[in-house]
């Protein structure tokens, strides 16, 4: 049983912050497990690609649905109380979708799914705020993420086993709920107790102040580029690279592995720079990778141009969600809700526009217009206090 009771006695910083860690990896462990099984999901429904495509759009739906609600419950009852809730329903929802028998099954559980990880996306935020407020000279946010990245690569390594074990995708995420309810019971005595900013009182509409409208510019704009390698950069390799099958996922883990690199020494480097100032010079990473690929079309400056495009977009969002959490006129789970809602568009935005853009022109075009982005998120940080 998941005790909401403290330990006995004091709770060290390090205590705090091993939890959080450990939130955000279970967290990153959950949405894994379930991308990681997708094609056994589509194989075994006959879902079309056209099909597929519809039927993931119910994952965003949810996250949409519940953007202002996460902020609001937040603000309103807590952290840590929505953060152990949401960690419940996304593992459930998890469950769920391995068992689905129809569309009429897995459809609301992606909407569930979404909500799920929208809700623990915002709390889990809020508490690296809380432990972070702990650490008033060391940043440490962008660790945390960098835990949900690393997450990612365990769950991949785990689907490719249980689908090289023929074991379907009900009992394998059985056994990853059941793992994330284990290490949510050990770490949840130990996760922050109070925000800073709660109000039982809290609308669930609150505008945000024009700092937070510039830090969510730069979510924005990171979050596109963030998407289109994530949606696009396999298509990139095939269509415009020409690398063989066996190299047409290169790129992506190039990125995907610099991103979780990054992320595990982007505090120290903050420390050192500041925040504004890797913010900035992650921008321009961001659009040097991405120009290098387009300008140079060869399977080794793709590469080279991808995994500077990882250690560009590492930093970024942990490092603003860093500054939102600190907003004096709004409480922490609402800034970093505002915040997130306007990146989250940003990253729905910006696969649609690629494939928009390279059917008008090509695929190097589009990605010579997301360099933009890049170029933008260190304009913006150099207006926006950080």
């Amino acid at each position: 049983m998941i005790s909401l009771t403290y330990p006995p006695g004091p709770i060290s910083r390090k205590a705090h912050r091993l939890a959080v860690g450990a939130l955000f990896f279970l967290l990153g462990l959950c949405f894994a497990s379930w991308a990681s099984r997708i094609p056994s999901v589509q194989q075994r429904m006959g879902i079309s690609e056209a099909g597929l495509g519809a039927v993931l759009l119910a994952v965003p739906l949810g996250q949409l649905l519940s953007l202002p609600l996460a902020g609001w419950l937040v603000a309103r009852e807590g952290s840590r109380k929505v953060v152990l809730g949401g960690v419940l329903l996304y593992a459930a929802a998890l469950v769920a979708l391995g068992w689905a028998g129809s569309l009429y099954q897995l459809v609301p559980g992606l909407v569930l799914f979404g909500v799920g990880g929208n809700l623990t996306n915002i709390a889990v935020n809020t508490q690296a705020v809380g432990v972070e407020r702990l650490y008033p000279h060391k940043p440490i946010m962008a660790a945390f993420h960098g835990l949900w990245s690393l997450a990612g690569f365990v769950a991949a390594a785990i689907g490719s086993f249980m689908i090289g074990h023929a074991i379907a995708p009900g009992v394998h995420f059985a056994l990853i709920g059941l793992f994330i309810l284990a290490g949510l019971a050990v770490s949840a005595g130990y996760t922050v107790r109070e925000d800073r900013g709660v109000d039982p009182d809290q609308p669930i509409f609150v505008r945000p102040d024009r700092e937070l409208l510039g830090l969510g510019a730069i979510a924005f704009c990171a979050l596109i580029c963030e998407g289109a390698m994530f949606d696009w950069s396999g298509v990139y390799f095939k269509k415009v690279i020409r690398a063989d099958k066996d190299w047409v996922g290169a790129g992506y883990t190039a990125f995907m592995s610099t991103m979780a690199l990054g992320r595990f020494g982007a505090d120290k480097l903050a420390g050192r720079l500041g925040a504004r100032r890797v913010i900035q010079l992650s921008g321009l990473l961001t659009a040097t990778g991405l120009l290098v690929a387009v300008l140079l079309p060869t399977l080794g400056t793709a590469l080279l141009g991808f995994l500077l495009v990882g250690f560009g977009t590492s930093a970024v969002v942990p490092l603003v969600y860093s500054a939102a959490g600190r907003s004096q006129r709004m409480s922490a789970g609402m800034a970093l809700a505002a915040v997130s809602t306007i990146g989250f568009f940003g990253f729905l935005l910006g696969p649609p526009v690629i494939g928009f853009v390279a059917g008008a022109t090509s695929l190097r075009v589009s990605f010579a217009l997301i360099a933009g982005m890049g170029l933008c998120v260190s304009a913006v940080a150099s207006k926006v206090r950080v």
